[in-house]
């Protein structure tokens, strides 16, 4: 896995977390106003995801996806909707163990 910070396409800046087939698992779930808010953002999910609490739900469309809580703020999202509840725990758990050993940030 690794962290990507960067500017969205509306000018925000945001992170990104990929897996090691190239594709999006994670992400800030928010931008923010300048790029080092934004690596302070990802360090401190990295250091905190093992602990964060993540939340399995439906979204409107009927698709399956996580997102991580710390205290009552939300630190990350889903990278993509899955089609069952177990899909989107299943890499929720991959992210909880995977992401603060991931490069970058």
């Amino acid at each position: 896995m690794k962290f990507h910070v960067g500017p969205t396409e509306g000018g925000a800046y945001a992170w990104w977390l990929h897996g090691g087939n190239n594709e999006q698992v994670a992400w800030a779930g928010e931008t923010f106003a300048s790029q080092s808010n934004a690596e302070r953002a990802a360090a401190s999910f990295k250091a905190g995801a093992a602990n964060a609490r993540y939340e399995i739900y439906q979204d409107g469309g009927s698709q399956w996806r996580w997102r991580a809580w710390r205290s009552s703020d939300k630190v990350a999202a889903s990278g993509e909707a899955f089609a069952s509840r177990n899909n989107a725990e299943r890499a929720a758990e991959n992210v909880r163990q995977d992401a603060e050993s991931a490069s970058g940030v």
